[in-house]
């Protein structure tokens, strides 16, 4: 019967070891972590062998509820503008506030005027761009093939992995920007891997959008037979 009660215990730990894996907000992992060593206290600090075992998961969820205790703590003290809230909202929904303000604050907001390009074709993107305010055309060849407005991420496609676009950018109207350089963002994910996967979740419901913009647009032209 003991063993049996064992084997639960560690199937359990084991399945809330992969649950927190697969989590993107690094809370979440915090949490998965704390309740998979809650779920092992038991087995090893009054049923095992060794009391160094129990000991050892005493301190992970030990560690792991001050760390959260930090980070809600800190979080109730950080304020952002309402643009900065927007950008996060629409683009950064798996970070929370303490990693949003620091990501966010790896770039820097500009006004930009009409006519300004801010990627090229066949070039890397230089920077990440989120549209806040103001209008973008996509050209290709000198075509123009789409358009964007408030709200927009731009360079999301090839910022990471520094290949080519595959059109130029050029704003429409006078807009208003943040961007974070290429490389900047690469070295700080690179130091903060935990971050990637909220960040690549944005990028891909950003070109989702963007193809369902694209396929509207499609579907809206004329046809002549």
């Amino acid at each position: 019967m003991a063993n049996f009660e064992s084997a639960w215990f560690v199937y359990g730990v084991l399945l809330l070891l992969l649950a927190t894996s697969l989590v993107v907000r690094i809370e979440y992992a915090r949490i998965g972590l704390a309740a998979a060593a809650l779920v092992a206290l038991p087995l090893t600090l009054f049923r095992g062998p060794d009391i160094g075992y129990g000991l050892l998961v005493l301190a992970i969820l030990a560690i792991n509820i001050g760390i959260l205790a930090r980070l809600w703590l800190g979080g109730t003290k950080i304020r952002f503008t309402a643009e900065e809230e927007e950008l996060r909202r629409q683009h950064f929904p798996g970070l929370g506030a303490v990693i949003a303000r620091d990501l966010i604050d790896q770039g820097n907001w500009i006004s930009a005027k009409r006519g300004e390009v801010l990627i090229r074709e066949n070039q890397a993107a230089p920077s990440l761009f989120y549209l806040a305010e103001g209008k973008a055309t996509i050209l290709r060849d000198g075509v123009e093939i789409g358009k964007l407005s408030d709200g927009a991420l731009i360079g999301e496609a090839t910022v990471l992995d520094g290949t080519h676009a595959t059109g130029t950018v050029l704003l429409g109207t006078n807009a208003r920007l943040w961007f974070v350089p290429a490389a900047a963002l690469r070295a700080y994910l690179a130091a903060n891997p935990g971050i990637a996967g909220a960040l690549h979740e944005g990028f891909a419901r950003a070109l989702r959008g963007k193809l369902a913009s694209a396929n509207t647009r499609i579907a809206d032209r004329p046809s002549f037979s």
